[in-house]
Parts: C-alpha cells; structure tokens; sequence
C-alpha cells in the first residue's frame, strides 16, 4: 500500500506520468470530458466527492508550476476561488481563462487525463500544469 496520501491508483498513476508543462484537469460533475481513455470519474452522487477534496489530494502528490481557471469563478463561485488559492503554494502562478478555454484545454493531447468530481457549483474546474521536482527525497 502507498505511504502517501493519494489512493486513487488512476489519479496516482496520471500524476506519475505527468511531464513538465502537460496538464491535468479537475472538473465539477458538469465539466464535459472525453470518454477517449483520458477520463477519470469519481462522481458518487451530487456534491460527491467534492471538487476541492480532490484537488487537495492531487496537489499533496503533484508539483505545479501554474494553473489556469475561468474567470468566470471570480464573480460566480468566490469561496471555491479562496479555497482553491489557499491549497496552492506561493510560487504557482494563476492565470485566467475564459471557461469555454478551460474546456478547449481539457481536450487537448497535452492534458494526460480529465478527473471529474461529483461538485456541483459552478466553475469548480481547474487546469493543472506539472512543474518538476528536483529538491524532493532522493531513495535513501
């Protein structure tokens, strides 16, 4: 069993795979996803799992360099904007889109997998860019 946090083995493996600058989307239950192979749904029932429990355990494994977000959230959805800004480091730079290119981006071949979550407000989607590692634990 993993000593981490993040169990989930399809989000544990995309993470594992995840070059620098190639994306990973975490999406609301309405985030429309391509059933191409790429799609990761761990929606139970309405509000769950909720979207902000799944990008916490994502970003405990996953270094980013940048996100991008509709700007669309900071007018309809301001509380899952502040819980979204506290889960990110200081170095992660933010950068508004529009949502319609939030969705565009989930399509692309650079993003390795869509994850959606059983949240139901809106906006609660993100678009996460790996950024490397190298000051993490060497095997000992």
């Amino acid at each position: 069993m993993r000593k981490t946090n993040l169990l989930n083995t399809k989000i544990a493996n995309a993470v594992s795979e995840i070059g620098h600058t190639q994306w990973l989307t975490i999406g609301d239950s309405g985030l429309p996803i391509l059933d191409d192979g790429r799609k990761i749904d761990l929606s139970v029932v309405r509000g769950l799992p909720k979207f902000i429990d799944v990008l916490a355990a994502t970003l405990s494994e996953m270094k980013v360099q940048k996100v991008y977000l509709a700007s669309e959230i900071t007018k309809e959805n301001t509380d899952q904007l502040s819980n979204i800004k506290d889960l990110l480091d200081d170095d992660v730079e933010i950068v508004w889109i529009t949502h319609d290119k939030l969705k565009e981006m989930s399509r692309s071949q650079n993003n390795i997998a869509s994850i959606r979550t059983g949240e139901i407000t809106a906006y609660s989607n993100i678009v996460l860019e790996s950024n490397v590692d190298f000051v993490g634990e060497a095997i000992k």
